[in-house]
């Protein structure tokens, strides 16, 4: 089978590989869609944490059923996604309900090789059904359901004001799940096309463009003075995680889903004095991903929104370069395979 690899930073190479073997618990699955995140592109370009060359990138992914492993309900040539974070079922957070981020998790296209191949062997445990969605609907289920479980960290409320750093795809999909929650979302970004896609796509009802706008003045005059009481960074930018802080109302959650390689540096006093509380929020779970199932299926959700860019998977080494230009005006770039 052919095989597409990040051998170093800037450098994506095609192989051929044996098909997988077949071991007991795994499952079979023969790749139909990939999509294209932010953990992909950061791996080209050398910045992202947890990782290593070389390394198969792709984790949002859809495909035909080959073989179940042994996992119930499921049956040969089903349309299929599963969930990327390989848990190890024993450590702390495993024994606490939080295998997505389990000591020694393994992600598919970071810790392990991924799915930008012909056929990905994965543990049968880890199947999730696709309920009669597309390939490419069922391919946007996981950085869906990040951007669910951010907001679930969150504990967004209604009528609260939601202030999302970054409109990139997980932010978009923070956006999509508080407006959901009945938050009043505010849009930061500043690629003005992604801004205008939060507007005229989602509906989210206020943008900023820090390029332009005085942000702080600008989320007084939304908020009447009061500031948001959520903020959730996607953009994994150290200066603009930074900057979050300064955003904050007063009894605020901060939550992180972006990630950077840096030191996190804010004000103690400023920080104290708005008794705030400060959050991680890693992969997601398998309820967050049932939770995005039944918003796509019930109509509030429209993952198709998000495809920009369509490529073949044997043009994506040529492709995959232009794909980190803000110029080019990618949301998610998809891949057929």
């Amino acid at each position: 089978m052919k095989i597409l690899t990040c051998e170093e930073p800037g450098k994506l190479a095609y192989s051929e590989g044996a098909y997988p073997e077949s071991i007991e618990g795994n499952a079979i699955v023969r790749i139909k869609r990939i999509g294209v995140c932010g953990t992909d592109l950061h791996a080209f370009e050398g910045t992202q944490p947890y990782f290593c060359y070389p390394r198969v990138l792709g984790h949002e992914l859809a495909g035909e059923l080959i073989n179940a492993g042994g996992a119930e309900g499921f049956k040969e040539g089903d349309a299929v996604t599963f969930i990327p974070y390989n848990n190890c079922g024993t450590c702390i957070a495993c024994r606490s309900g939080k295998p997505n981020c389990c000591v020694n998790i393994k992600v598919f296209g970071v810790h392990a090789d991924g799915g930008m191949a012909e056929y990905l062997s994965v543990p049968a445990r880890l199947l999730v059904n696709g309920q009669g969605l597309s390939y490419d609907e069922l391919a946007l289920i996981e950085p869906l359901a990040i951007g669910a479980h951010g907001v679930k960290r969150a504990n967004v409320q209604p009528g609260e004001f939601v202030l999302v750093i970054g409109a990139g795809p997980i932010g978009l999909g923070i956006m999509e799940f508080a407006r959901i929650a009945g938050g009043n979302v505010i849009a930061v970004d500043f690629n003005e096309n992604r801004l205008t896609f939060c507007k005229d796509r989602l509906g989210v009802s206020y943008i900023i463009n820090p390029q332009v706008d005085d942000v702080k003045a600008r989320l007084e005059e939304i908020t009447n003075g009061d500031m948001p009481t959520v903020i959730i960074d996607a953009t994994g930018s150290q200066k603009a995680i930074n900057g979050g802080f300064y955003y904050m109302a007063h009894g605020a959650r901060y939550v992180l889903v972006g990630l950077q390689k840096d030191e996190i540096i804010v004000s103690h006093p400023e920080f104290h004095k708005r008794e705030a509380t400060l959050m991680s929020s890693r992969n997601a779970t398998r309820d967050d991903f049932e939770y995005v199932v039944s918003c796509m299926k019930s109509g509030k959700v429209n993952p198709e929104t998000y495809i920009t860019h369509r490529v073949d998977f044997d043009d994506v080494a040529d492709c995959f370069a232009g794909w980190l230009d803000p110029k080019n005006g990618v949301i998610k770039a998809m891949i057929s395979v």
